[in-house]
């Protein structure tokens, strides 16, 4: 993943952009990015005010690399004054919502180039996130962002494709996800894979279940995933430790990698009673790097 930031990314806090006070106490948390929204939680006739307010916030960070904007889509008519008033702010990245495929961050870059080079800045220091399940045509594209300039990470949503398709409902009787946003949530994972980028799950509407938020992360994480997106503060923390390799997985892929490295041309081998392989190694140094290992 060579397009990766520096930073973290387990878990990814939207506040609205109208909301000094909410942008104020998601920088302020534990998140290891506070994702500034001038999209679905700000009104047409407020986002004029808050692209100011958004501007305002990332200059006064005592770190902007880890304030990021969720900018309107290119398909409506607002994101080319979204750039305009938050790029020279020096966010650490821009959060592009109903991406259609890889050539939508195309045109995104071409739209932030212009305005880094306006404002002095270097020229491929804004990164870029998208959303790639939103409508009907994105499902099509999951697997088109290889090399899409700027991109570090995808991530999925259900709430505009179900308005899009018509489903009254996203979960079934058991909480889980019905098919069509299990397989939006599988492309994703795969697109992103595909493109070397970071996958991240979508949020978890009822932020006041805790535990049930965990177990997903947990179970996510499990699957693929490397972070979250989350809407109230409280969820970060559960977040970031469903996101956090214990003492034990980091000891358990040590053990791998020191397995193998004293036997180099094994194929398989024997750890603690377990049949480990070459697929089981290459998971212990991914963990391991992604720990700082």
């Amino acid at each position: 993943m060579s397009n990766t930031p520096q930073i973290k990314m387990r878990s990814w806090l939207f506040a609205p952009g109208d909301s000094e006070k909410k942008m104020g106490k998601a920088i302020a948390s534990e998140a290891d990015i506070a994702l500034l929204d001038l999209e679905d939680s700000v009104v047409p006739e407020r986002k004029a005010d808050a692209r100011k307010m958004v501007a305002d916030a990332i200059a006064s960070a005592p770190d902007r690399r880890r304030v990021w904007v969720r900018v309107n889509p290119l398909s409506g008519d607002w994101t080319e004054g979204d750039l305009d008033a938050v790029i020279a702010a020096g966010p650490g990245g821009l959060f592009l919502p109903k991406a259609e495929g890889g050539h939508d961050v195309t045109a995104f870059d071409a739209m932030i180039t212009k305005r880094e080079e306006a404002a002095g800045m270097a020229v491929g220091s804004t990164k870029v996130a998208a959303l790639v399940t939103e409508t009907a045509a994105a499902m099509f594209t999951t697997g088109t962002y290889d090399g899409a300039p700027r991109l570090v990470a995808m991530s999925w949503g259900a709430e505009d494709l179900s308005s899009e398709i018509g489903a009254s409902e996203q979960r079934g009787p058991d909480g889980e996800y019905t098919h069509i946003f299990e397989m939006a949530r599988s492309l994703c994972l795969l697109g992103a894979i595909k493109a070397g980028v970071t996958p991240i799950e979508t949020v978890q509407p009822e932020f006041r279940d805790l535990a049930a938020l965990e177990s997903r992360a947990r179970r996510v994480r499990a699957q693929g995933f490397r972070g979250m997106l989350a809407i109230h503060p409280a969820q970060v923390a559960p977040i970031n430790s469903a996101f956090t390799p214990s003492a034990e997985e980091l000891a358990h892929a040590r053990a791998i990698v020191d397995a193998f490295a004293a036997n180099p041309t094994a194929g398989a081998l024997q750890l603690d009673g377990k049949m480990i392989d070459r697929p089981h190694l290459a998971l212990a140094q991914r963990l391991l790097a992604e720990a700082g290992e």
